[in-house]
């Protein structure tokens, strides 16, 4: 674990943060990621759901990069034509709302978070800063795979790959 105020955040290509809808900065931790970003350091934000999760995220990023706007991924981004080709960004829920919905539903917060968003920031050259997986939870689709083997096959192939060629991406730009 790592966090922005720790020097080793420096020493890290790629970074992982989850469920960010409330998460919030100083000044000192916004130039410090900033830093890290603009010198070549990947995030990576999974696991936030719902509009007021974007909005709060959003006003974040925009405090972090401000002369930077999130954009949605192109389809022929090699984010997602890297080694696998991922055609569709997959709603991954929980795998205890799974249970809960019998199995079926798959928007953890209805129609509010009913559209999955794959976005990133980049920088002035095209690389991907900061990508981000909104309304789904990619990151679960790797934790389950010997809890439940219908959830393993339905999530998990779709989540492998998106996050395959998410950390090949980050090491390689």
């Amino acid at each position: 674990v790592v966090t922005v105020e720790d020097d080793e955040i420096f020493k890290c290509p790629f970074v992982f943060m989850s469920d960010v809808g409330t998460v919030g900065f100083d000044p000192e931790e916004i130039e410090r990621l900033r830093t890290y970003l603009l010198k070549g350091g990947f995030l990576y934000v999974d696991d936030f759901w719902g509009d007021r999760a974007w909005q709060h995220w959003e006003q974040t990023m925009r405090e972090v990069l401000p002369d930077h706007f999130i954009q949605d991924v192109p389809s022929d981004h090699l984010l997602l034509n890297g080694l696998y080709q991922v055609r569709n960004v997959p709603q991954v829920p929980s795998i205890q709302y799974w249970y809960r919905t019998g199995r079926q539903a798959t928007s953890e917060r209805g129609f509010e978070s009913a559209e999955v968003h794959f976005r990133a920031i980049f920088d002035e050259e095209g690389r991907a800063m900061v990508v981000m997986t909104h309304n789904t939870d990619i990151a679960d689709g790797w934790e389950r795979e010997g809890e439940d083997e219908a959830f393993f096959f339905r999530f998990s192939p779709e989540s492998y790959a998106l996050g395959i060629n998410i950390v090949l991406y980050a090491l390689t730009h």
